[in-house]
């Protein structure tokens, strides 16, 4: 029997030293203020009536009443339901009623959007608002300190403590059902893939309704110290880098993109950096070397998934063993207690000879339970025997390296061909007027689909669809190159990094041009 949430429980970290720190608010928790405040929302929620495995929504912005919210309600056995803040009213309703929410906690914003549904949303007995006074809701303030340090709910490793909404790029958001193993196996795996210690600092940019949170809270297990930003901006996460001495950057490949054209003089502003992370989609390989060429600090290149915990039960490549890149392709080795394969994408019972790509599959003890109230997409991605169909395209070399070359659902057939939309997203990058590009595959009759590239331009630059196939001839095989190419200001992305490819598909795949 445990519970997560006995990681502030620990007495080897000084109570003093600062856990969680807010620069927007110029507010720092210490270790003794997060366990504090921890049981005195929990309590509250418990005398609201919120009960062992009843579900709450957090509607929140990220800030240290979302992080708090996790602990309060996984300290009581409670269900955490993490949103997003800039949620809207139709998708706050789909995962309040999926979840069947017995009480929502969110901000004065966010009471604001839910008097739009309050009348659809019967079940929900109590909404906690964290700021100011909000009419109609219970007030986070109004919570009194809990008269003495209040033990953790004993749970069991496999009771739920969380239910994370996928991004929804297929249809209406699947809940991923976490349990409070899954989360204390992650928090382990991540702690030691860094090996993060208590002198680390760590800057987060990942939204605290992601499964991104992961990585802060491993510092914090670790009785490091999370520095928080609610949103990337690059000025603002330099200069927070080089005054807190950040030792572990929260990165993904825009934000790496972005350091490598930041002005000079940025290198010394990240000097105390060991290691940064990327993470939540590809990281090209002339990104990821120019970033290696300039700055000389390790990228933790990792993979996983919501239904994995990040890394829970993924790979990354590890700081100190530069060899694991690959030349900057792979997501490197399984880590913690992860076992990897690669299957048949049509049968997932055949395993694939080494170097032969196919659909990843893990196993672990970070993968989630299934989905809530889905038996059926369950039983389509978990096997019972414990593999989880990833629905990414990998190829797994001779030393357990892993490469990801695409998602399933994103590989295009034409004529038989099978084409990685990845692979020539690679190649096409490296032409020099090109900032940005995604390849997709659109309807055909003749061929069943062809690819298709949307382009982001660099200012000043000139392109034109005769020199770019021209210039794509001598750098692929005819089947891979582009029919047509899209101009385009920017590419759909979810939080900024994870590419819509479904997006693209819907708005070009009848009118290419």
């Amino acid at each position: 029997m445990s519970n997560v949430t006995t990681l502030l429980d620990a007495k080897s970290v000084p109570e003093a030293k600062a856990a969680l720190v807010c620069p927007t608010r110029n507010e720092t928790f210490s270790y003794k203020r997060l366990r504090d405040e921890m049981n005195r929302v929990g309590l509250g929620l418990k005398k609201l009536g919120v009960k062992r495995g009843d579900r709450v929504c957090i509607y929140l912005d990220s800030s240290p009443e979302y992080l708090i919210s996790y602990f309060a309600l996984w300290r009581i056995g409670a269900v955490a339901v993490p949103t997003n803040i800039v949620y809207r009213g139709s998708e706050l309703l789909h995962v309040i009623h999926d979840a069947g929410a017995t009480a929502i906690i969110t901000d004065k914003q966010g009471v604001g959007v839910i008097a739009g549904i309050r009348t659809e949303i019967p079940g929900v007995s109590h909404i906690i608002c964290v700021s100011g006074s909000c009419e109609g809701s219970v007030q986070w303030s109004s919570f009194p300190p809990a008269p003495e340090p209040m033990r953790a709910e004993n749970c069991d490793v496999n009771d739920l403590c969380h239910i994370q909404y996928t991004a929804g790029t297929t249809g209406k958001p699947k809940g991923a059902m976490l349990t409070h193993g899954n989360w204390m196996t992650a928090l382990d795996t991540e702690r030691d893939a860094l090996r993060t210690r208590p002198e680390d600092v760590y800057l987060g940019i990942y939204p605290m309704g992601h499964v991104g949170l992961s990585w802060g809270l491993s510092v914090i297990r670790a009785g490091g110290t999370y520095v928080m930003m609610e949103r990337f901006e690059l000025d603002r996460y330099l200069e927070l880098a080089a005054r807190y001495k950040v030792t572990i950057l929260a990165g993904m490949p825009p934000v790496i993109h972005s350091l490598n054209h930041a002005p000079p003089g940025t290198e010394e502003q990240l000097a105390t950096v060991r290691v940064i992370i990327s993470g939540g989609g590809q990281l090209l390989p002339v990104v990821w070397e120019a970033f290696d060429q300039r700055y000389h600090i390790p990228v933790a290149n990792s993979y996983g998934l919501s239904e994995t915990i990040v890394i829970g039960s993924g790979t990354t490549t590890l700081p100190g063993y530069p060899h694991l890149t690959k030349g900057y392709q792979s997501v490197g080795v399984a880590v913690g207690y992860t076992e990897m394969k690669i299957v048949d994408a049509a049968d997932p019972a055949k395993e694939m000879p080494c170097g032969e790509p196919g659909e990843i599959a893990l196993r672990g003890p970070a993968v989630a339970q299934g989905y809530w109230n889905l038996p059926q997409a369950t039983g389509e991605v978990f096997r019972p025997d414990g593999w989880f169909l990833t629905g990414d395209i990998g190829i797994l070399d001779a030393d357990g390296i892993l490469c990801i070359t695409d998602r399933k659902k994103d590989m295009i057939i034409m004529s038989g061909w099978k084409i990685y939309p990845t692979e020539v997203e690679n190649l096409l990058i490296q032409h020099p007027a090109i900032a940005d590009v995604a390849v997709f595959g659109v309807p055909d009759e003749r061929k069943g689909e062809y690819p298709v590239a949307a382009v982001v331009i660099h200012p000043g630059a000139m392109l034109n669809a005769d020199e770019f196939k021209a210039w794509c001839r001598d750098r692929m095989a005819g089947y891979k190159i582009p029919r047509k190419m899209i101009v385009t200001d920017s590419l759909p992305r979810v939080h900024g990094w994870k590419l819509l490819r479904r997006d693209l598909r819907e708005k070009f795949g009848g009118s290419a041009a």
